[in-house]
């Protein structure tokens, strides 16, 4: 299952901070993020989360911030504690067309602003601060006089290698390498069409050139995909020019290979010439047009310098332009790539048979390997046969899609996941470093709690994907319960994956018994979920050594990442009496350790230095159901500002937020939902939401907070509008919404003033939600006014952080 990706709107002069934009180190990390703006696309660094309305010109505490296209998207400025230290004209400007791709990088001072989808290349300003601020750890997202759109933000680690991070993702043995090729260093960065330029490697048609009759070699496939040459579909050819000179067909490819060429003006006329009889179409309205600009300038005519001819959408410096960047027609290029027309080397797939039949230069334009293939003496070089086996016909297909088009194309649906993660493989395993790049690109956006462990389990054994492997291990750590219990996919993470994750400095969990079930069912592959009690019935009946088998020794590795004198007194009582104490030596002695510090030593001095006496910083505070109206819930706990001080309404005390579906008046009050006041009469009223009626109550518990949510009570007001057709949801941005409980014909609520509770089961009650809503989804009883939602008290119950 994939997440959507995410779309964010920043308003004038606030700020929007999540708490997963963090850097994993303080002082250290990189923000990659799209954005969509007139001007001020604002990243704030700072040490702690700011609130909504925090703005940067108004912030007293250490922070940088980069903005790009400030002054009316003219300049880049960077700020320290508010004071300009970077102003610098015509750099990382923002677009106001379209989304545009940017990365930055804190690294001890060292800030680095860039562009495109790749973080750590495309480098456009880098500034050192000589006195750095190593605490930063928080971004925000801010903007100034405009909304700014921002999507796809994705915080990343940072490497000890960071900056070569993303030119060092060749696949396996060619990895950070530079490959000798025929006596010449082959720079993969370099690499591009234009060193196939008049080259006999892989060419199959000749031009014979002028009186002397030079031989030059060229691809049938790069030229049909440029202009109309005469050329059949199976032989070699070769193209007599007899009255061309060299310099003019040169011209002519190199303005194909590599999209840029250089010409006399006296040659120009015969360049056009040639270009029109090859229909080469892109030159010929290049050379007409500088001819043009010569007639109006006719020092420039007589100046008898070189001409400079670029296609429109050429970058220099660019590495692997092909083919957006040279003047192909990609249409044609696919559809030389379908039919299979001027192909050279066929592709069978073991069990599959031929499955496409292809073109030697343009696989070897894309992969190292597929060009060592051809070329080095290997049995392909001579064949037009290639046998492929332990490949997926689908990713294949994927793969040959992007080497002949340069974009990833994949289609949404339920096997987008398991499809990328094939594409991905495939891209590692034939070199292609750039489908490599987009694939790693798209699994951090689409990184989720449900691909997360098939993601890490795919990525663990490819030493070019540690960054993703890192961000896996983070993702699962911040929601371990959820990832522990929703399946058992974790039961086949290998131990370097398990063992970084459960001590991980963010692991977010609800109690350390989840940490120690987890842990046990790892250790034994448990093939259902269960906990430490089952496993110590089954120890009953069976021995450690045939229970766990060769996982018992990493099990003894495991167990003193478990927090025992966290654990309650009563349950570190039944796990020191359980066959687990009896018969698993070290769980016994670090069991003794926790009831040791619970009765006798938790106040003695060192002990808070010691990691297993202190809590974990992001755990979460149980909030249990004990009975209706309790004191027990979220909100009432809200009331107390977290446990600090008597209650008031949290709506007062501005802990929450309340809204409606309906404007608020004298019943639709949103501080009568939370009070612990009998509101007689108290509704939210109907809108239409999507060409559906819907009323709803929705709460944000704010930004620095998120509740697992697995209970919750509702209270009738005074009327007989009867509720029997609602949903409990809960969202991590008030707009994508996720059923928590879905009510259908609930006869539940049938007087006026009743309390009713639920509980919330299932995977939902693992994931944390900032925003909740009871939303009605059919008629209350009230014949006059079925879409009145008439309750006048709500509170959640779970695990709060």
């Amino acid at each position: 299952m994939i997440e959507e990706k995410k779309f964010l709107t920043v308003a004038p002069f606030q700020c929007a901070w999540r708490k997963d934009l963090k850097f994993k180190e303080a002082g250290r990390g990189c923000v990659a993020f799209d954005a969509f703006a007139h001007n001020d696309v604002t990243v704030v660094f700072r040490e702690n989360v700011g609130s909504q309305h925090y703005h940067y010109k108004r912030d007293n505490s250490p922070h940088y911030t980069v903005i790009l296209g400030s002054h009316r998207n003219r300049r880049l400025k960077i700020e320290v504690n508010g004071k300009t230290v970077v102003d610098e004209e015509g750099v990382a400007l923002c677009c106001s067309s379209t989304f545009q791709s940017y990365w930055i990088s804190i690294y001890d001072g060292l800030i680095s602003v860039g562009k495109g989808r790749y973080p750590f290349q495309n480098l456009v300003f880098q500034w050192l601060d000589s006195n750095p601020n190593c605490s930063v750890r928080y971004v925000g997202l801010s903007c100034w006089d405009k909304h700014v759109g921002y999507r796809n933000v994705n915080v990343l680690p940072l490497p000890n290698n960071h900056m070569l991070l993303w030119k060092q993702v060749d696949s396996g043995e060619y990895e950070g390498k530079e490959e000798e090729l025929e006596g010449e260093q082959l720079s993969y960065e370099k690499w591009g069409l234009e060193n196939f330029l008049e080259s006999w490697e892989l060419s199959d048609v000749l031009f014979i050139v002028g009186k002397d009759k030079r031989l030059v070699p060229a691809h049938k496939v790069i030229l049909q995909a440029s202009g109309n040459f005469p050329l059949s579909l199976h032989n070699e050819d070769v193209i007599q020019l007899q009255n061309i000179s060299y310099p003019i067909l040169h011209a002519l490819l190199q303005y194909i290979y590599t999209g840029q060429t250089q010409i006399s003006e006296a040659q120009l006329g015969s360049l056009r010439a040639l270009s029109l009889q090859f229909e080469v179409m892109p030159l010929v309205r290049q050379c007409e047009e500088t001819v043009e600009r010569f007639k109006l300038n006719k020092k420039l005519f007589d100046s008898g310098k070189s001409v400079e001819l670029s296609y429109p959408s050429f970058q220099p410096h660019c590495c692997m332009a092909f083919p957006s960047q040279l003047p192909m027609n990609v249409k044609r290029l696919k559809q030389l790539q379908s039919t299979g027309d001027y192909s050279d080397i066929n592709i069978y797939i073991e069990g599959h048979g031929l499955v496409a039949q292809l073109h030697k230069v343009i696989l070897s334009l894309w992969s190292v390997p597929f060009l060592k293939m051809f070329t080095n003496g290997m049995s392909e070089s001579s064949s037009s046969e290639v046998f492929l086996s332990d490949v997926s016909p689908e990713a294949f297909k994927v793969m040959l899609e992007f080497l002949y088009s340069g974009v990833l194309s994949l289609e949404d649906s339920v096997e987008f996941g398991t499809l990328l993660l094939q594409v991905l493989l495939l891209a590692d395993q034939f070199g292609v470093t750039h489908l490599y790049q987009e694939c790693c690109k798209t699994l951090l956006e689409c990184l989720s709690e449900d691909s997360v462990c098939p993601i890490l389990q795919a990525v663990s054994s490819i030493p070019s994907c540690k960054l993703i492997e890192e961000t896996c291990e983070r993702k699962f750590a911040m929601h371990f319960d959820y990832c522990t219990t929703a399946s058992l996919d974790f039961i086949l993470l290998d131990e370097s994956n398990f063992s970084n994750i459960v001590q991980h400095q963010d692991l977010t969990v609800t109690s350390e018994e989840r940490v120690l079930n987890a842990i046990i069912m790892w250790g034994m592959r448990a093939r259902e979920l269960c906990g430490w009690e089952e496993v110590s019935e089954l120890l009953a009946l069976s021995t450690p050594d045939l229970l766990f088998k060769d996982k018992l020794q990493s099990l003894d590795d495991f167990l003193p990442f478990v927090r025992f004198p966290l654990m309650p007194h009563d349950l570190l009582k039944k796990l020191g009496q359980s066959n687990l104490g009896r018969h698993v030596p070290i769980f016994h002695d670090l069991v003794r350790e926790g009831i040791s510090y619970v009765e006798f030593e938790s106040l003695r001095p060192g002990n808070e230095q010691n990691l297993r006496f202190q809590h974990r910083r992001s755990s979460y505070k149980e909030l249990q159901y004990i009975s209706d109206g309790d004191s027990n819930g979220v909100l009432y706990f809200a009331g107390t500002s977290y446990g600090e001080h008597q209650w008031i309404n949290p709506l007062l005390a501005k802990r929450i937020t309340i809204t409606a579906s309906s404007p608020p008046s004298r019943y639709t009050d949103p501080k009568a939902l939370v009070s612990r006041t009998y509101q007689g009469t108290c509704f939210a009223g109907p809108r239409v939401e999507g060409g559906q009626i819907h009323a709803w109550w929705m709460v944000d518990i704010g930004q620095d907070h998120q509740l697992m949510c697995n209970h919750y009570t509702l209270r009738q007001d005074g009327s007989r509008a009867f509720i029997r057709c609602w949903n409990l949801q809960g969202s991590l941005d008030g707009k994508t919404w996720t059923n928590l409980r879905v009510h259908e014909n609930d006869q539940t609520m049938c007087k006026a003033g009743q309390f009713a509770s639920w509980p919330i089961t299932g995977p939902q009650a693992l994931l944390p939600f900032r925003f909740f809503r009871v939303v009605l989804t059919g008629p209350t009883t009230d014949g006059s006014n079925p879409h009145n939602l008439c309750i006048c008290f709500l509170e959640l119950y779970g695990y709060f952080h």
